[in-house]
């Protein structure tokens, strides 16, 4: 830093030096950008992956634009990768960047201008641009760096396409090793563990482009041992048990296939088409199939249809394609058709933010539908949830002969953590399909009349036929319109939901069980909070928090937990009017979908703080947010 100035540093990389100044660190957080196609994500996703495998704690967040294909070199256009690497367990992606690798100026100065790199942080960026023969470029860059160096930042130019050069003769395809060789010296990673890696990335690839890519490797290896006199060591702890490194897609895959899940029917939207990738290869080792309809109606449709005929399915699908589905979730509910939907939560409303996080589908899983149709939502708040969510999702939709909504969102989808590798356990499968005869007498919606559950019926068996519609009917099936059929059938899908939330547990409080505050989430931002409560709690605050994971039906034991406390506020990434807008009064403001919720089925007074700002909330954010909530409760 200039000591007269206060501004950033912008030079050429370090004299060599053969003894790097190692500093010993807890935890760091680095990004990775460049254009859309030039391998920022994939280099991102290589290092976090080795990271959590010598025994990091991680957790990445991927950087997408909104655009398929935006302009090069522009900051909206942006593409990439945070890691957020830890000595021990790390639950979400932090504050700011503390490291940042940038293969232009451009993806930079976005990322700059949403304020995402800490004051004081190192950025290694491509210095190709600066003598770059189109004179617009090169005032592009003399006009960002202008910019950049208001802030502390230390400014490393890398030859990046120059160092590449050695290996390959078209450098963009290649500098994203380049950088992957630099990181890994930088951060003291295993490059056995990064090769082996790279191998499998590849592994569709000829020798020829393993060769190359381990070569590329090797070369931002010996760059950064050269000529960077820094490097950081986070402390790595080998885990007792069998972990797996997974995203929140990849994890819902591995749910359903362990859930004996049977049949996926999807129809591909951002950000929930991986889940289908992820099964493509893999499915049918385990009988299941992946069938891509031709739209999101056909693709609920064919689901309903398979699990009619006894098979287990679901269907995935993000905002939009629920709003598609709408029609057929209904019918499935009017049928007591068992079927799963797994939702990946984006911005909206309609296409809205393809490629942000969001948690605004809320009151759309519980609610968008004609009529009253009851169903369970269940929310899963970490990677390892998004697995076991799926097994929980399956049983409870054919124990119930109900409709499971599971709301993940585009930050859980590509993030990527480690987790225990579960112990695989027969009882997560589906019993096999009854297919013995019908008692004589028995119909098929044969509604217990204090549980509202009746048997499940299967095309085929003896004595079991009927017709199903979407029609109101009676327990035979049989359309029928009088008030005293439809009250009676309303009654007992409503029934069911009763029933599940008595087998259900108040939800743990993280921190003391009573206080001045209790923050209540749901969602991937559990993390967030739960750490920004942390902070708040280390300054003498009474505050704690709480997570739900059953939204439809709630824990129970709600209204118990919040008068423990002086005041409650949800925390979510929807969309509530701030209290002080023009023309917004206590009665006409919009809340937090969850606040609202809580509202209603507590009748409790409680508040929100909600954000949409197309990216996950930030725990400082958050810990100014409880602090501002403190303060105001205190002088009101």
């Amino acid at each position: 830093m200039d000591a007269h100035t206060g501004a950033s540093t912008m030079a050429a990389p370090p004299e060599p030096t053969s003894h790097p100044r190692l500093l010993r660190l807890a935890e760091h957080t680095l990004e990775i950008l460049s254009d859309p196609g030039e391998g920022a994500q994939k280099c991102g996703q290589i290092f976090g992956e080795a990271s959590a495998r010598m025994g990091n704690g991680v957790w990445t967040v991927e950087i997408i634009p909104a655009e398929i294909q935006p302009p090069a070199r522009s900051p909206a256009g942006g593409s990439g990768n945070r890691i957020r690497v830890g000595q021990g367990p790390v639950t979400n992606w932090g504050d700011h960047a503390n490291l940042v690798v940038a293969f232009n100026e451009q993806v930079l100065l976005g990322r700059h201008d949403l304020d995402a790199l800490a004051d004081d942080a190192i950025v290694l960026i491509e210095n190709r641009w600066a003598s770059e023969d189109d004179e617009v470029i090169r005032k592009q860059w003399e006009s960002a760096m202008a910019q950049l160096t208001t802030r502390n930042y230390r400014i490393i130019e890398v030859p990046m396409e120059t160092e590449c050069l050695e290996v390959v003769d078209a450098p963009r395809k290649g500098k994203n090793m380049f950088v992957l060789g630099m990181l890994c010296w930088i951060y003291r990673r295993d490059l056995e563990t990064v090769r082996e890696i790279v191998a499998r990335q590849f592994r569709k690839k000829s020798a020829e482009v393993v060769e190359m890519n381990h070569a590329l490797l090797d070369v931002g290896y010996r760059w950064a041992e050269a000529h960077l006199d820094f490097q950081f060591d986070i402390p790595c702890t080998p885990p007792s048990v069998p972990m797996v490194v997974t995203n929140g897609n990849q994890a819902v895959a591995l749910g359903a296939i362990a859930a004996g899940m049977e049949l996926c029917a999807m129809y591909p939207i951002t950000p929930a088409t991986s889940v289908s990738h992820y099964l493509g290869d893999i499915f049918e080792r385990f009988g299941g199939i992946v069938h891509q309809a031709e739209d999101e109606i056909a693709a609920a449709g064919v689901a309903i249809g398979a699990s009619y005929a006894g098979k287990v399915a679901f269907t995935v699908t993000s905002g939009p394609g629920l709003a598609l589905k709408t029609e057929f979730i209904g019918l499935a509910v009017m049928g007591e058709v068992p079927l799963v939907v797994v939702d990946v939560q984006r911005g909206g409303p309609s296409t809205g933010l393809p490629t942000k996080v969001e948690q605004s589908d809320l009151l759309a899983a519980l609610f968008a539908q004609a009529g009253d149709a009851p169903r369970v939502v269940i929310a899963p708040a970490t990677i390892e949830e998004c697995f076991n969510a799926m097994i929980t999702a399956r049983r409870i939709a054919e124990t119930f002969r109900c409709v499971v909504i599971v709301l993940t969102d585009a930050n859980l989808a590509t993030g990527v953590q480690p987790w225990i590798r579960p112990e695989l356990d027969r009882r997560w499968l589906a019993d096999p399909v009854d297919q013995a005869a019908v008692p004589n007498g028995v119909r098929p919606y044969e509604w217990d009349p204090n549980t509202g559950l009746s048997r499940r019926f299967i095309p085929g068996q003896p004595g079991g036929m009927h017709t199903l519609t979407g029609l109101a009917h009676d327990e035979r099936s049989t359309v029928a319109y009088t008030p005293d059929v439809h009250q009676r059938g309303c009654e007992m899908r409503s029934r069911k939901l009763a029933v599940l939330q008595n087998a259900l547990k108040p939800p743990p409080v993280h921190g003391d069980s009573d206080g001045d505050l209790l923050i209540v989430g749901w969602g991937s931002t559990k993390g967030a909070i739960e750490e920004a409560v942390d902070r708040v709690r280390a300054e003498g605050q009474r505050v704690s928090s709480t997570h739900l994971t059953f939204l439809s039906p709630m824990h129970p034991g709600l209204r118990e937990l919040f008068a423990r406390f002086g005041k409650v506020m949800t925390v979510e990434i929807n969309y509530s009017d701030a209290p002080t807008a023009p023309y917004i009064t206590q009665e006409n403001r919009r809340l937090g979908q969850l606040a609202w919720l809580l509202r209603a089925s507590t009748l409790v007074d409680v508040d929100c703080w909600t954000k949409v700002p197309g990216e996950p909330l930030r725990p400082a954010r958050i810990h100014a947010a409880i602090r501002d909530a403190l303060s105001h409760e205190r002088n009101p």
